[in-house]
């Protein structure tokens, strides 16, 4: 695991602390209702270990510009109904109305600032430790708190002030959910039962591809099988035609990305060419109808946007046989019904492994939801581009810097676990 501190190493109670939670929640466009609560749900064991000491909440909600852009007043409301009680709200961040609030805190009550995305620094902002550290927000609140915990682990792959800017002033630990997601995840990378399987798919190819490339030439994945637009891609690289349409979706989806991931694509195919499983057939989208077509049947001037059948059997029938299964993106446009199959029976296959099942966050968590399939997993990650840049060996920023406060104040704050 990285060498963070946790809540278990520092004293909380009658201490201000100051938790940074991702509580980002899909609402309802007409009433701004949340459609999921699971991110709210996911800070409480936190929380509940925070129950002696004055808790300070920084969070956000989308960002400017979006239909769901919204104060933090119905996170608090919702937090509060969930809880059993009463979450106190102030409409401002860091300025008299917060600090006057924060002044009023008595050990054991919570109190959550406005979106922090509302302060132009935080979106603005950028650089190391040391220049985020100089944000308004940062000198304000680490002058009045004593601790800072992030467990916000589907932001970790942010450097913003509300996430990093605290890593020099006061001691940072990670939250019981970030401690969680950290260990969870590096069970699956650092020691997996065998064989283990990474399944990549989804419309992010180029993070994939990357993934891809660490899992096996770490040694991590004995096998790739890819779906999505990783599989359209891979199969084009193999030498197959699969259409100008196609073609071109792939180009202006990855943008200025393009090149470089067709470089490393390419080698991975020249270097790994038994370990890496492309599809046998594809599902065309033609007039609306859904057509099973064999790679030699290709190309095709229709959206190849599901894995075909056969396919998708092979790749289920890997997974009831695998030790490990990292899972991250959907094998096709589940939004549309007929083209839902693949993901839905990869899904299917990995809630009936006895493998150990790691789902990556984003749409592959919220269909884990959606499917009623969680407990059946080993791990449903909340990060969605965290949990994959972890996967891939990236730095994470909210991670390096937990790590980084960890070497400055481990002295002065590690001491045995507070009872509860």
């Amino acid at each position: 695991m990285a060498s963070v501190l946790t809540v278990d190493n520092v004293t909380v109670a009658g201490k201000t602390v100051i938790v940074r939670v991702d509580i980002n929640s899909p609402m309802a466009p007409a009433t701004n209702t949340f459609l999921d609560d699971t991110r709210i749900k996911a800070i409480i064991p936190t929380l509940n270990r925070l129950s002696k000491a004055k808790v300070i909440i920084l969070a956000h909600q989308s960002r400017p510009g979006k239909y769901d852009f919204t104060s933090t007043l119905g996170h608090s409301r919702e937090l509060g109904r969930l809880l059993g009680r009463q979450i106190k709200w102030v409409d401002d961040i860091y300025g008299p109305k917060a600090m006057d609030a924060i002044e009023q805190l008595q050990d054991g009550q919570i109190l959550m600032l406005n979106n922090v995305r509302m302060d132009e620094q935080e979106m603005s902002v950028c650089g190391d430790f040391s220049t985020l550290s100089k944000t308004k927000m940062v000198q304000a609140l680490s002058g009045i708190a004593d601790i800072f915990v992030n467990d916000a682990f589907a932001c970790a792959h942010r450097s913003t002030a509300s996430i990093t800017g605290f890593t020099h002033e006061i001691p940072c630990v990670a939250g019981e959910l970030m401690g969680h997601e950290i260990r969870m995840i590096d069970s699956a990378l650092d020691n997996p039962q065998r064989p283990c399987l990474a399944i990549l798919g989804g419309i992010k190819v180029d993070d994939s591809v990357t993934v891809a490339d660490n899992m096996l030439r770490q040694g991590i994945a004995d096998d790739v099988w890819v779906t999505g637009g990783v599989a359209n891609m891979m199969v084009e690289l193999s030498g197959v035609e699969i259409g100008d349409l196609n073609h071109n979706f792939l180009v202006n989806e990855l943008g200025d990305n393009y090149h470089s991931t067709v470089e490393t694509a390419k080698s991975l195919l020249a270097d790994f060419p038994d370990k890496i499983h492309l599809p046998v057939d594809l599902a065309a989208n033609i007039e609306d109808n859904r057509v099973d077509l064999l790679i030699d049947d290709l190309p095709v001037e229709a959206p190849l946007i599901d894995l075909g059948i056969q396919s998708t059997i092979a790749v289920s029938t890997a997974i009831k046989s695998a030790g490990t299964i990292i899972l991250n993106g959907p094998a096709g446009v589940f939004e549309l019904p007929d083209f839902s199959l693949g993901t839905i029976e990869i899904l299917n296959a990995c809630a009936e492994t006895d493998g150990y099942a790691v789902m990556g966050g984003g749409h592959t968590a919220t269909l884990v939801m959606k499917y009623d399939l969680a407990s059946k997993m080993g791990h449903v990650s909340t990060g969605g581009g965290a949990s994959l840049d972890y996967i891939a060996g990236r730095t994470l920023p909210g991670i390096a810097s937990l790590e980084a406060s960890a070497k400055q104040f481990a002295v002065e704050i590690t001491k045995p676990v507070d009872p509860q």
